[in-house]
């Protein structure tokens, strides 16, 4: 009796044991679960805070020093255990801790952001003469100084704004007034520290940049997923600067060196020691720098720093001289463009031999067929050349190319790879000689061979369509906001334009659905679009794209006929100054080709049509005039303001040039106006004649 009740007590607690078991499996997963917070929850913020700074050792040793002190695995772990704790006690989290560079923020669009002090271009070099040529410059107006200079590394230029020690900005350099501002991205960057030992106001400028080797993987990486590879490491760094969503940019390797300051208050007189200021708030280094005093100090480095180009695991396309006295670069001030107190010593252009496999056409927006030569791919400062420009028809010619020739390639900078030299005595007798094209690659219609340009004529030509479109909706043409080169192009593979008069017959409902368009971005579009009516013909006519007119064309061709230019004469263009007998030709052709379609533009427009009144006599009537230098308003204005009183504003000095009118940091123009004996002129000076 007693045995039988043990055994069914026995098969009692088995059925409940497994009744209950999924209930202890769930309750020790959560307990596992739980226990990095409960763990995270007993430690101290003062352990937490000594965590992140060992982070931060081990971080710096590895991105910065390129000394790792640390394996991956115990970096992780411990990247984690802060996490944990931060998960915890958010309200703990300090402002410069690791776990705030793994991105993750996703953006709409960057909005535009202004830099407190302006990021200038520099004055490019190429020689050993020009250098002296600079630095007799200078020491004529300072006198002997020293130099201070660097490697300039070939990336996307940036500048950081550091406010009580913390970066609150990353700005693009943009125009060097206004950039775009992606702070989400650099947080990303694990050489830029997000907070500096520094009170106030602090810009630090910079290159981004992508190492070498770090470039192969990342486009290895995209060729993995489907996606075209990178032109080169800049387009690289730049492209991924650009990311709307900052975890795509925190896995790009990307790199910040820092080359100079903007807004500051540095007590420090030379800028060899505010850089190493910098240096000492964990920015990284430069390989190489060299404080100079001679012309032969500057070359050797400059030589030197040539036979390093392949060690150094960056790409460089020259050097930065710069005068190292801050006092003196006060002195030296600035031209219109750049800063005379800093120039760049740009590397010689580098040579290699290939192959020509083939001639590929590209069409223009304005029909213009370029030849493109597609070469054996060899690598040139680190990127992969596979094409080189031709120019046009006439210069193979000139070269006497063929297909399968042997030539030379250069690349320099930013210059576009082109042929330089066709190897002639390497050739087999399998060459092909290069034919000049009697119809469109894309379209296939009849092309106009006028000799030196190749045209295809045909509007509906879907090439045309899309660059004409780009060149139409671009910033200082019809200026529409938010239609930029990808759109245009979405647009035309859906077929919802075929030409420029499509913009205007989008609807909402022909957006709706299309990849990246969220109804706030549709309704700015068209409200873009909708803005250009009524702009001033003159705008209308440069946006066209007719080959050989620009804006200074246009204003002259709207305010002499009207929206009469459509059918114009040969005799009445040429008749206008400035206008000469190819800019002639290539209007009338234009209009003759498209004369119903510019007529539906105008329908379509109804662009202003400005009355051209006979100015009064004035000093300035019918006289060129030139501007240099800052005014007390935009040299625009003062533009506009000459124009009506029938002067002729030129953006070169010359002989033909009747006056000059200077403000302040005039440079070159006001020294060549002055060599040529042409009148100069304050702003003051010009008012005061009116």
């Amino acid at each position: 009796m007693i045995k039988k009740e043990l055994a069914r007590i026995e098969k009692e607690k088995k059925r409940l044991e497994e009744q209950l078991q999924p209930y202890v499996e769930s309750i020790q997963k959560t307990i596992e679960q739980t226990k990095p917070t409960i763990e995270s929850a007993q430690k101290t913020i003062e352990s937490y805070k000594k965590e992140i700074e060992r982070l931060k050792q081990w971080a710096a040793a590895y991105y910065v020093d390129d000394n790792p002190i640390a394996t991956d695995e115990e970096y992780d772990k411990l990247y984690h255990e802060v996490l944990d704790y931060e998960t915890v006690h958010p309200a703990d989290t300090v402002e410069d801790s690791p776990t705030k560079r793994v991105g993750g923020v996703v953006r709409d669009e960057f909005s535009k952001a202004k830099h407190i002090k302006r990021m200038w271009s520099m004055e490019d070099v190429f020689s050993p003469e020009e250098v002296q040529e600079w630095l007799d410059r200078v020491e004529k107006n300072v006198g002997k100084c020293d130099y201070f200079c660097e490697p300039k590394f070939d990336g996307a230029s940036m500048n950081l704004l550091y406010e009580e020690g913390k970066l609150i900005r990353a700005i693009t350099r943009g125009d060097g007034v206004i950039g775009e501002e992606v702070t989400d991205n650099v947080r990303t960057i694990r050489s830029v520290p997000l907070a500096i030992d520094y009170e106030g106001l602090i810009e630090i400028r910079g290159e981004v940049v992508i190492r070498k080797d770090d470039f192969e993987i990342i486009n290895k990486e995209r060729l993995d997923e489907g996606e075209a590879p990178f032109a080169n490491p800049r387009n690289a760094a730049a492209g991924s600067l650009r990311q709307l969503d900052s975890a795509v940019t925190a896995k790009r390797r990307l790199v910040f060196y820092p080359w100079g300051l903007g807004e500051n208050s540095l007590t420090q007189s030379r800028l060899s020691d505010k850089m190493d200021f910098v240096y000492n708030q964990g920015f990284l280094k430069p390989p190489y720098v060299k404080e100079c005093n001679t012309i032969e100090e500057i070359e050797d480095f400059y030589l030197f720093l040539i036979s390093k180009r392949d060690e150094i695991p960056m790409m460089m396309d020259g050097m930065v001289i710069k005068v190292d006295d801050v006092h003196l670069q006060e002195d030296l001030g600035y031209t219109v463009k750049v800063p005379k107190w800093m120039c760049a010593y740009k590397f010689p252009a580098v040579e290699k031999v290939t192959k020509v496999n083939a001639i590929t056409i590209q069409v223009g927006r304005t029909g213009v067929l370029t030849p493109v030569a597609e070469v054996e791919p060899v690598e040139v400062e680190g990127a992969m050349i596979a094409r080189a420009t031709l120019h046009n028809f006439d210069e193979i010619e000139r070269k006497g190319l063929m297909i399968g020739d042997s030539v030379i390639l250069i690349r320099s900078g930013d210059v576009i790879p082109k042929i330089t030299k066709v190897l002639t005595d390497r050739r087999d007798g399998s060459e092909i000689p290069i034919e000049r094209p009697t119809e469109c690659p894309t379209c296939h219609s009849e092309v106009l061979d006028e000799g030196t340009l190749i045209k295809c004529q045909n509007l509906d030509c879907p090439d045309r369509v899309v660059n004409s479109i780009i060149h139409f909706a671009k910033k200082g043409c019809m200026n529409i906001d938010g239609l930029g080169a990808k759109i245009v192009e979405i647009l035309v593979k859906e077929k919802k334009i075929k030409d420029i008069l499509g913009l205007y017959h989008l609807k909402f409902e022909d957006l709706e659905g299309l990849e990246g368009f969220k109804e706030k971005r549709i309704q700015k579009l068209l409200d873009a679009i909708n803005a250009t009516k009524g702009v001033p013909l003159y705008r209308l006519l440069n946006a066209m794209g007719i080959e050989h007119i620009g804006e200074v064309a246009s204003k002259s061709l709207a305010l002499e006929f009207g929206l009469s230019v459509v059918d114009v004469t040969f005799e009445q263009v040429v008749a206008i100054d400035g206008i000469g007998e190819e800019m002639a030709n290539s209007l009338l052709e234009f209009m003759r080709v498209n004369h119903d379609f510019v007529l539906k533009l105008f329908d379509e427009i109804e662009p202003t049509v400005e009355e051209k009144i006979e100015a009064v006599e004035n000093p300035f009537k019918d006289k060129t005039v030139v501007l240099t230098g800052s005014m007390s308003v935009s040299r625009g204005i003062i533009k506009e303001m000459l124009e009506k009183l029938g002067a002729k504003v030129s953006g070169s000095v010359s002989k033909k040039t009747d006056f000059l009118v200077y403000g302040e940091e005039a440079g070159s123009k006001l020294t060549k106006a002055e060599s040529l004996g042409v009148t100069t002129l304050t702003e003051d000076e010009m008012r005061g004649m009116l």
